[in-house]
């Protein structure tokens, strides 16, 4: 899951020997901090100019000068890491979550402890207590996390097979089936032939607890999300009899053709394009995706392209209770390395660059761009200036990369964007409402804060020997009692430690 080039080990040595440079004896030079230097991902073609209008921007905002080391999101691991182990630290680097590089460096000092520092900061003292918990390392926080929606799951479905089949949205699991099943055996884009199916699944890697279709579905089904409270101990969901329920239900939908029979290697890339040729009708993901199909439509077909897709939130399960499956809520974390920020009144000048970064006008800056270049306020909403100017093209490019720099800890507070159509506004509004509606009945995991040392070393591989088995069960290479055996070498594998170290950590945090 993690590629690591450089190995653990060395970093947590580096980290150690930096620490002890930083804070031995009161010797070390202050850092010049009229330039806050930080490190970040991009995930665009090219990382933005220096010298563009949201950096210039940026700089106006928070009266600092900013140089931003920007590196390939698919190298960043190893990045931080050969980072780390360098004369040349940021004094902010973005840490995309809780992988075995960032744990073992926080756990040996290399970062800043800010568990009691952020209260003393409005736009860094968070109003997702729950979502801090969830970052922090065993209780600790050593980062300001990056919020993200924490409901995103729906089902989206072809709504104009559903209205041409006579039928309604589904609320249950078993509505699930009816619509799978009548979208594989009705006909249902009407060409005479055997050519559907209910719902694509991907081949998704990962493992275990990545909020796939199958995490997603299984939680419904109320295994708990990853882990679960069970008998007073914390459990993995997969060891809950619920598991091998849902996996049922899965396998059921696979063994009569109402999945894709490519699930196990089709690629995820390609995730929208049954649906859209008209071959599957269902698709299990996150909401962002109805905004891509909606978008699909209309550029196949600007003329013909609402009520194509329609969607609903997560589903009621056989025990006739919704248990909908969020995310953390957060995607890693602005971290302060102590090699870089020596002291306490430095740490106190980084928190109050990052206090400006998280303010209204610099999440507008990150969400939305600079108002006149482009976009205008439209009924409260940012509405993109058209027809595109070379300056705002820029801009709207340059903030999908910044955006990576944005921790919205006290909430959204940027424009909500405006559709370019009623239509697309209604689904954008729906979207809002179905998700805020299924937090109410949010099942987060219980042991999101809970670092296990075990779990670092090992947790990829402990993962995959049921993440692979979970596939091939499904696929029909093994049966259920196969199933069961990999459960039981997860454990003895390990995983009955990281049970227990979890567990620990559990009881001494409560």
């Amino acid at each position: 899951m993690i590629n690591r080039k450089l190995s653990l080990a060395a970093a947590v040595v580096s980290a150690a020997a930096l620490t002890l440079t930083a804070c031995g004896g009161g010797e070390t030079q202050s850092a010049d901090l009229s330039t806050i230097k930080m490190m970040a991902p991009f995930l665009e073609a090219q990382p933005p100019s220096p010298d563009g209008a949201v950096q210039k921007r940026l700089e106006e905002l928070t009266g600092k000068d900013v140089g931003i080391t920007w590196a390939p999101n698919a190298s960043y691991e190893d990045k931080t890491n050969i980072t780390l182990a360098s004369s040349e630290i940021p004094h902010v680097m973005v840490m995309q979550g809780k992988t075995p590089g960032f744990v073992k460096n926080a756990q040996a000092g290399a970062f800043w402890d800010l568990t009691d520092k952020l209260d003393g900061y409005p736009n860094l003292k968070t109003t997702f207590p729950d979502v801090q918990k969830s970052a922090s390392l065993n209780g600790k926080v050593f980062g300001v996390f990056r919020a993200r929606g924490p409901m995103r799951a729906l089902v989206m479905f072809r709504q104009d097979w559903l209205d041409k089949l006579g039928l309604a949205a589904p609320k249950t699991t078993e509505d699930l089936y009816k619509v799978a099943k009548a979208f594989t055996e009705q006909d249902p884009d009407g060409n005479g032939q055997d050519d559907t199916w209910g719902i694509t699944i991907p081949k998704w890697g990962g493992g275990l607890g990545t909020h796939s279709p199958y995490d997603i579905m299984e939680e419904w089904f109320g295994t708990g999300n990853r882990w679960t409270e069970r008998d007073g101990k914390l459990v993995p969901s997969f060891e809950t009899e619920e598991f091998l329920e849902a996996n049922r239900f899965v396998k059921k939908m696979v063994d009569e053709k109402l999945i894709n029979p490519d699930f196990a290697t089709f690629d995820s890339t390609k995730w929208n394009e049954p649906f859209l040729n008209g071959r599957g009708g269902i698709i299990v993901d996150v909401d962002t995706r109805v905004h891509s199909l909606v978008n699909l439509f209309k550029q196949a077909n600007p003329n013909d392209f609402e009520n194509k897709v329609g969607f609903v939130g997560n589903l009621t399960g056989p025990d006739g209770e919704l248990h909908a499956h969020p995310t953390d809520g957060y995607g890693g974390f602005l971290a302060i390395p102590k090699a870089s920020v020596h002291t306490e009144a430095e740490l106190k000048t980084v928190l109050e660059f990052l206090n400006k970064m998280n303010s209204n006008e610099t999440q507008v800056l990150f969400k939305n761009g600079i108002e006149g270049v482009n976009f205008t306020l439209q009924e409260g909403k940012a509405a993109p200036i058209k027809p595109e100017t070379p300056e705002g093209k820029a801009v709207a490019t340059d903030i999908k990369t910044y955006a990576q720099l944005g921790t919205s800890v006290t909430g959204n507070n940027f424009y909500l964007p405006k559709e370019a159509t009623d239509y697309e506004q209604k689904v954008v509004n729906k979207r809002i409402e179905v998700t805020a509606a299924d937090l109410k009945s949010a099942v987060y995991n219980p042991a999101a804060p809970y670092v296990s040392a075990t779990y670092v070393s090992k947790g990829a591989q402990l993962d995959n020997i049921v993440a692979d088995a979970r596939i091939k069960y499904l696929a029909g290479q093994i049966d259920e009692q196969g199933l069961k055996d990999a459960i039981k070498l997860w454990n003895t594998s390990g995983g009955d430690k990281v049970k227990e170290e979890i567990n620990k950590l559990w009881q001494d945090n409560k």
